[in-house]
C-alpha cells in the first residue's frame, strides 16, 4: 500500500522501524530470560546452602500469585510478586548458621529487616528491578510502610513458616504471632502453641495472622490468603 502511494522508497521508510522494533522486543525477551534464570538460581543458591527448605521460596512464590489475583492484580504485579517471592530468603545467605527451618518470622524485628535489606541489595545488585528489589527490601518493615508486593510476601511467608514446609528438618515451636513478645504486641502464646499448631494446621496458621493484622500484616491480604486457602481445601 505504502509504495502505491511513495514508490518504492515506502520499503525502507516503513520496514527499518518495524525491523528496529523486532530486534527491541528479541531483545527484551532476551533479558526478560535472564532475569528468570539469575531468579532461580538465587532462589536454589538459599536450599542448596541449607538455608531454607527445598520448596519453600517456590511454595511462597505459588501462593503469592494466587493472593495477588485474589487482590485483583494480573500481568506485571503479578509477576514481581513472585520474582520477589523467590528471592525473599536470598538475604540469608549472608548468616554464619541458618536458623532452624528457615524461619525468619519468630525473629525479632530488627534481625529480620536486616536479612531483608541485604536480600534487597543483592537483588539490586544482580539487576533485578527496582519494584523486585524493592519488596525483597521491605518485606519486613510495619506494613503501612510496605508496597503490595511486599505486603504479600510477608503474610504468605509467615503462613509458610507457622504452617511449616515440606521438607523443613523438623517442626519449630510457635513463638507467637510474629515471633517474639516484642513484635507481638506481648502476646506471648507460647503454651501448648505447637500442640494446637499439629492439631489446627491452616486454621490455626490464619488465626495467629489474624492476631497480628493491623499491626504486622496487612488485614486485606490475610483476608485475600484465608480465601485462598478455603477455596484451595474445599478443592
Amino acid at each position: 500500500l505504502a509504495v502505491a502511494t511513495a514508490g518504492e522508497w515506502a520499503l525502507p521508510l516503513c520496514g527499518v522501524p518495524l525491523l528496529l522494533a523486532q530486534l527491541a522486543v528479541r531483545r527484551r525477551a532476551a533479558g526478560r530470560e535472564a532475569d528468570r534464570q539469575t531468579v532461580a538460581s538465587l532462589a536454589r543458591a538459599t536450599e542448596i546452602a541449607g538455608y531454607t527448605p527445598p520448596g519453600h521460596a517456590r511454595r511462597v512464590a505459588r501462593l503469592g500469585r494466587s493472593v495477588g489475583r485474589e487482590l485483583g492484580l494480573s500481568g506485571r504485579a503479578l509477576a514481581v510478586i513472585e520474582d520477589a517471592a523467590l528471592l525473599h530468603d536470598v538475604g540469608q545467605l549472608s548468616l554464619v548458621d541458618p536458623y532452624p527451618a528457615g524461619a525468619t518470622e519468630p525473629l525479632p524485628a530488627s534481625e529480620a529487616r536486616r536479612i531483608a535489606r541485604l536480600g534487597g541489595a543483592v537483588a539490586r545488585q544482580t539487576g533485578m528491578p527496582a519494584e523486585v528489589a524493592d519488596a525483597v527490601e521491605r518485606q519486613a518493615a510495619p506494613y503501612r510502610e510496605q508496597p503490595l508486593p511486599a505486603r504479600v510476601i510477608r503474610v504468605v511467608n509467615a503462613y509458610a513458616d507457622l504452617t511449616g514446609d515440606p521438607g523443613a528438618p523438623s517442626r519449630r515451636e510457635p513463638t507467637g504471632v510474629c515471633g517474639t513478645g516484642e513484635r507481638a504486641g506481648g502476646r506471648a502464646g507460647r503454651d501448648g502453641d505447637e500442640g494446637r499448631a499439629a492439631a489446627g494446621g491452616s486454621s490455626w496458621a490464619l488465626g495467629r495472622l489474624w492476631e497480628g493484622s493491623e499491626r504486622e500484616y496487612d488485614p486485606e491480604v490475610v483476608a485475600a490468603l484465608a480465601r485462598v486457602v478455603r477455596r484451595d481445601a474445599d478443592a
